[in-house]
């Protein structure tokens, strides 16, 4: 009876273990509030093919941001001026509740009509469509501190030339090109290597909170290899109606490089 008892008892521990070691299944499972087609993207311009746009995601249970080209919303609504004319495209990346997805929205941009920052009008002039053309602000020989290696990774030190490559024994190849930037549009760039030569057309990106201007597509002059970045991003140490002067922090020589423009 004695040796039953302890028999009985190890077997209910036995049973206590293994129901205590079993796992408890959480079944709740995300699920979708609706599908891509499902959500609703509106935009709102303040008047009919202005530059003031407010873009909202409207249906309810999704969450995400928008990207609006000049930066991130961490909303369901945004509004802004944008400074480029023409047909263009926002991005709402969000999640339906199990997946994530990203839809975009088309507007239409005919007029300038609120003004944009004031640095796309230094970089292109008050006639956006016309647009500006620089070119570098020395020749060859000249002694000036144009197109020169400085320190890397210290933008600080933009004006300590190590070489003044441009001002001494070595301008780059396109000294005499010129580089163009408009609105017509769309954000363009017009590189050409020397006059009469053609040009060649691509893109650009200014950045105006994060002080950069980025080429994409093409490159700016005096971008010879190893001097400008491949990525064709560079610092804006200054840009107004009169001067434009950039830096990288990092080239292919393990240096910086400083590029000083003047309007053509």
């Amino acid at each position: 009876m004695k040796n039953f008892k302890i028999k009985n008892l190890w077997m209910l521990i036995v049973i206590i273990i293994m129901a205590a070691c079993s796992p408890i299944e959480d079944r709740d499972e995300l699920v979708n509030s609706t599908d891509i087609e499902g959500v609703e993207l509106v935009a709102t311009q303040s008047t009919p093919g202005g530059n003031k746009i407010t873009l909202s995601m409207v249906t309810p249970g999704v969450t995400g941001h928008w990207d609006y080209g000049l930066g991130l919303a961490f909303t369901d609504k945004v509004e802004f001026v944008y400074p480029i004319p023409g047909k263009s495209t926002f991005t709402y990346n969000g999640t339906l509740g199990a997946e994530f997805f990203s839809k975009t929205i088309e507007v239409q941009i005919d007029a300038l009509d609120t003004p944009i920052d004031q640095d796309y009008y230094d970089l292109v002039s008050a006639n956006t469509a016309a647009g500006k053309t620089w070119v570098f602000n020395g020749t060859g020989g000249d002694g000036g501190l144009w197109w020169y290696m400085v320190a890397p990774n210290n933008p600080d030190g933009w004006q300590g030339a190590w070489w003044n490559a441009g001002g001494t024994c070595c301008p780059p190849p396109d000294a005499t090109g010129s580089m163009k930037f408009d609105l017509n549009g769309g954000a363009n760039f017009t590189y050409t290597s020397s006059p009469g030569a053609t040009p060649v057309v691509s893109s650009f990106n200014l950045d105006v909170e994060n002080q950069t201007l980025t080429i994409v597509g093409g490159n700016i002059l005096g971008a010879q290899e190893p001097r400008g970045n491949p990525d064709g991003k560079y610092t804006i140490i200054s840009l107004t109606e009169t001067e434009l002067i950039l830096y990288v922090p990092t080239n292919g020589g393990g240096t910086g490089w400083t590029w000083v423009f003047k309007p053509q």
